[in-house]
């Protein structure tokens, strides 16, 4: 079966602008963008240098971005600590976080990064963060990578920011966890729909989207790296069939806003 391919907009400068809502885009991969009143948050943009052939370009380049108020960083993979982006993003954005691990990765950078503990919460102008608990520690299982070290699960994260306009959730790349069903209803979830062991699953997927039956959904982690993976190969179009109110299931091209509004 053909792999789905993600759609993308050219994002500019007047992406970054203050404006009176907040609007959130889909960076490609598992990347994204919030624009909450002129606040900028990045979280664990991929905008060059990926090591996998690239199906969908990102949106926008580095250098092209004219400043960040903040870049938050779920985890250590290299879709996510991209270490490219990262560099050339250095002097345009005021702080980065990210769980421990994560932040002391950033020192061979040159860069200063404030590390988390889960369930830390921290502020970003008029934004307010929380790390929220992730499954993701694959590395564990992986002769080569387990050399390097014991991963816990506080080296990984989701996001949950709650902005003036409504909460915005980014669980990460995580198998699903009863935790993640526990909380209030965010008004949209960046929702990875990879079908991968160590992602969210299919089934997760369900579950996850029958215990957030009005949130709006942005897939993300999938059509932009071309790859016969399953971390990669998600299709919206297979999880469309899956939900309760599909009609909140927004495949939107990367780099396209998407006004936040808040449930009811």
């Amino acid at each position: 079966m053909e792999q789905a391919k993600a759609l993308r907009r050219q994002m500019n400068k007047d992406d970054f602008q203050q404006i009176d809502h907040t609007e959130v885009y889909w960076l490609g991969n598992g990347g994204a963008m919030i624009n909450a009143r002129g606040t900028i948050i990045l979280i664990d943009p991929l905008l060059e240098g990926f090591d996998m052939p690239i199906y969908t370009e990102a949106p926008i380049l580095p250098e092209e971005i004219p400043h960040a108020d903040a870049v938050l960083i779920t985890h250590c993979d290299n879709d996510h600590f991209s270490r490219a982006t990262l560099t050339d993003l250095k002097g345009k954005v005021d702080s980065f976080h990210a769980p421990h691990y994560v932040a002391s990765l950033f020192e061979e950078l040159g860069i200063e990064a404030q590390g988390h503990d889960i369930h830390d919460k921290f502020t970003v102008v008029n934004c307010t963060v929380e790390l929220t608990p992730a499954d993701h520690a694959w590395q564990n299982m992986s002769p080569k990578h387990s050399k390097v070290r014991h991963y816990e699960m506080e080296d990984y994260c989701g996001f949950w920011i709650e902005t003036p306009d409504g909460k915005v959730w980014m669980p990460g790349d995580s198998r699903l966890m009863e935790e993640q069903l526990t909380y209030e209803h965010p008004d949209l979830i960046l929702m990875d729909i990879s079908d991968g062991s160590w992602h969210i699953g299919l089934h997760g997927v369900k579950k996850l989207t029958d215990t957030y039956h009005d949130s709006k959904l942005i897939p993300i982690h999938w059509g932009c790296v071309h790859a016969d993976w399953k971390e990669f190969n998600g299709d919206p179009a297979v999880v469309r069939d899956m939900i309760v109110n599909p009609d909140r299931l927004l495949e939107v091209p990367c780099g396209e806003a998407v006004k936040l509004e808040k449930i009811g």
